[in-house]
């Protein structure tokens, strides 16, 4: 079983850490050398606001890092006066926090909530839906909803950028496969068709950080 309501050592931690190197074909590296950024780069191009950072985090914390970027934003408006415009947040996806760029659909069907060790209040089941993305106003996340403003559907439609590793994402599918969920090729295919609006896959999360302050993004571990 996966849990993730403190950072722990083991399997979680090392998806953050072990995937270096597993890069499959579909997001490779070198595809545009010579034209200024990397194909597989091309998001960190559309970030075009004075005040951008990038926001790490692989432990879901019941929501603190999207708490995290939505008060990056809601501070640099208010006390600083900068516009939407302005202001550009990327979050990163990766280790506990893979799951976090799926839809509903992905964990419902691959018992995504049962892996994380998250309990539907409602149901008493395995949470079967992203709670992160869209919480209810029930949903122990978010300081029991206090902030709920953080989710990722509301980060998002102020402009978020999600980066889902995808060394993180294959040892996922290779751990669902072992659980007998189905083949690896089909939950692949399956997960990354069901990604979250927002969402970006990279090659490795651990190369995506330093782009992003390769190209001036300001950062964060959280």
């Amino acid at each position: 079983m996966w849990t993730n309501r403190t950072p722990r050592r083991g399997f979680l931690a090392g998806i953050g850490t072990l995937a270096v190197g597993l890069a499959g074909p579909e997001v490779g590296l070198g595809q545009g050398q010579g034209q200024g950024v990397d194909a597989a780069d091309k998001w960190v191009q559309a970030l075009k606001g004075k005040h951008r950072q990038i926001f790490d985090f692989n432990a879901h914390g019941d929501g603190i890092g999207l708490i995290h970027m939505h008060n990056y934003i809601e501070t640099l408006k208010s006390a600083y006066g900068a516009s939407p415009g302005d202001i550009n947040v990327v979050g990163t996806n990766y280790g506990g926090t893979t799951p976090l760029a799926w839809n509903d659909t992905i964990w419902a069907k691959y018992k995504v909530g049962a892996a994380l060790n998250l309990t539907d209040p409602e149901t008493k089941a395995p949470l079967a839906r992203n709670w992160f993305f869209r919480p209810k106003k029930t949903d122990p996340v978010f300081f029991n909803g206090m902030l709920a403003d953080a989710s990722m559907e509301n980060l998002v439609r102020r402009g978020a950028v999600f980066l889902q590793c995808n060394n993180a994402l294959r040892l996922w599918v290779g751990r669902l496969a072992g659980m007998g969920l189905g083949t690896a090729e089909s939950i692949d295919a399956d997960i990354r068709a069901n990604l979250n609006p927002g969402v970006v896959v990279v090659p490795a999360m651990v190369v995506a950080v330093g782009v992003a302050q390769r190209h001036g993004l300001t950062y964060m571990r959280t």
